[in-house]
């Protein structure tokens, strides 16, 4: 069993110190005599743009990228960093044309969106998939997946691991999304220096393990010894194409997973809402430079795992029930660091759980005091009862996570690509209803509850569809592979991308059908000048789309 010897812990401590510390302080300093509902949930006003920036990567950036993403790497190569590649394209998608929507119509949560679009009908059944989603699925998946790794690291009781973890995030999330904003400027910076403290030593690993050293050379010998992981696109052979297939993850489902999760998913928008519009802008497109960076952190590192398990290392570690299991690469890492500085990376991946955990309950507490407590419970709710009400919300939401994450349990294909597939059920349906409310007036209010419950239902059937129907016709066009059983199966990227396109349809022949027969859908306030962009923001985002052209065409 790993530990930590005392000198990890002593920095361990500091960082906890540090982190509340500053967050009672940011606290004590902005706080108003009389905090409203908006303010708190929101930090209206109150947030930089790069306190925006760095809180967006603080908040997505979790467990399942350090550990799943990395055992992702491991077993698959340089190909999963498309979703952290993509996501900085979609950043600057969602910069342009999102964010002036919901800020030109005061939107503050996305059932609000809904409501004003469409109606309280579809807004009242969103606000509660997304209140029991992001309970019993988001929030109870990053504290299961966060405890079993600083368990795995440290040697400490799972059951401790999970009840301090929910405990650290309570104490920041309770003082609003100001105190997030501005502790999560510190999570980062503590996640990216402890991040590349384990890459450094990763690449250098393998530098030795070759008779040679430096991260230079250990990068190089990585790409000599493992050219078939330094590919981003996969062609129909790779075993792997089911889980990233070929240009799919450029023009097809990828942009559909990114675009939802960016654009319209209370979690992260959350961050930018309370800003204006320039503000917001900066901080998103700060978020964008920094997913550039994301994959030298949580990819590269399960690349040299397995560089070094292929020439002997890890044999033993790497097995979990008589299989290599990829999910142990960051981990084993973690442990082969020096004391200190495995003090310092396991600080860094405890503020990547804690910062999405604390963003989550956030969301969780703001949609369930907006949208269903003083909608539907409490109409004439102040200001402060609506602020403790969060602050309960918070606490209870958390208590339910603690008590449900030990009954979870992780697909075989590993962590973050089970996360992935399993939201895809859901994502293509929501953002056909959310991109065709922002960009056609005349899509009714029927035609998004189409989208939504249809879009679950053709998830599920194209799920199962290739034990029923032989799809091998698919085959040559890319969109069907034949698994161990001999069964011709759709990639689930294609699956989304399909269910997508059929929503869309669907909702444009239900909208047609009901603007004939006299239904006036809700309309947003929307004109051209709303999506002029500065001259910082574009030549930022021009970098950002020649950076991605360029390591796009590197590792083609």
């Amino acid at each position: 069993m790993q530990t930590l010897a005392t000198q990890d812990y002593i920095v361990f401590f500091a960082y906890f110190v540090i982190i509340v510390g500053y967050g009672f302080w940011i606290y004590n300093r902005k706080k108003k005599a009389q905090t409203s509902s908006n303010d708190y949930f929101l930090a209206e006003g109150s947030l930089t743009w790069w306190a925006i920036g760095a809180s967006l990567i603080a908040s997505n950036i979790s467990a399942e990228q350090f550990i799943g993403m990395s055992g992702s790497g491991f077993k698959m190569g340089l190909a999963i960093a498309t979703y952290e590649w993509m996501a900085a394209a979609t950043l600057v998608i969602v910069a342009i044309f999102f964010m002036p929507v919901y800020l030109k119509n005061k939107i503050f949560t996305m059932p609000q969106y809904l409501n004003k679009r469409y109606n309280s009908n579809v807004a009242m059944i969103m606000a509660v998939f997304w209140l029991l989603l992001y309970v019993l699925v988001n929030l109870t998946s990053i504290l299961y997946l966060g405890a079993l790794a600083i368990s795995s690291i440290s040697g400490l009781n799972i059951t401790f691991c999970m009840i301090f973890l929910a405990f650290f995030a309570v104490m920041i999330t309770l003082g609003g999304m100001k105190v997030i904003g501005y502790t999560d400027v510190i999570q980062v910076f503590f996640l990216i220096l402890g991040g590349l403290v384990t890459t450094y030593l990763a690449l250098n690993l393998v530098a030795t393990e070759f008779g040679s050293e430096g991260v230079i050379n250990g990068f190089n010998l990585m790409r000599e010894k493992a050219d078939d992981h330094f590919h981003m696109i996969f062609d129909t052979s790779n075993p792997n194409y089911m889980d990233l297939p070929g240009l799919s993850v450029l023009i097809g489902g990828m942009l559909i997973i990114n675009l939802n999760y960016w654009g319209c998913n209370q979690y992260i928008t959350q961050r930018a809402l309370g800003a204006d519009l320039k503000t917001a802008r900066g901080g998103i497109l700060f978020a964008a430079f920094l997913k550039l960076l994301m994959p030298v952190i949580v990819v590269l590192p399960g690349i040299a795992a397995f560089v070094l398990y292929q020439n002997g290392h890890f044999q033993t570690e790497m097995l979990q029930d008589g299989s290599v299991n990829p999910d142990r690469a960051y981990p084993i890492l973690l442990n082969l660091l020096p004391v200190g500085l495995k003090g310092l990376s396991f600080a860094a991946l405890t503020a990547a759980i804690v910062a999405s955990l604390a963003g989550k309950a956030n969301s969780i507490a703001t949609i369930f005091t907006l949208d269903i407590y003083k909608e539907k419970i409490n109409v004439e709710a102040d200001e402060k009862k609506l602020v403790n009400i969060g602050k309960l919300t918070i606490i209870t939401a958390m208590i339910i996570a603690v008590l449900v994450a030990p009954f979870l349990g992780i697909d075989k294909k590993g962590g973050f690509q089970y996360i992935q597939e399993y939201t895809g059920f859901v994502s293509p349906g929501v953002f056909a209803m959310f991109i065709l409310g922002f960009f056609w007036k005349k899509t009714t209010s029927n035609a998004a509850l189409f989208a939504t419950i249809g879009g679950f239902l053709m998830s599920i059937v194209f799920k199962f569809m290739p034990a029923f129907v032989d799809l091998s016709f698919l085959n040559p066009m890319g969109f069907a592979v034949q698994n161990a059983e001999g069964i011709y199966e759709i990639p689930f990227i294609d699956r989304m991308g399909f269910v997508f396109a059929l929503c869309v349809i669907g909702m444009y022949f239900i909208s047609m059908y009901e603007n004939k027969k006299g239904v006036k859908p809700n309309g947003l306030e929307i004109d051209k000048t709303m999506f002029k962009m500065s001259p910082s923001f574009t030549v930022g985002m021009l970098v950002i789309v020649s950076l991605l052209a360029a390591l796009y065409t590197l590792f083609w």
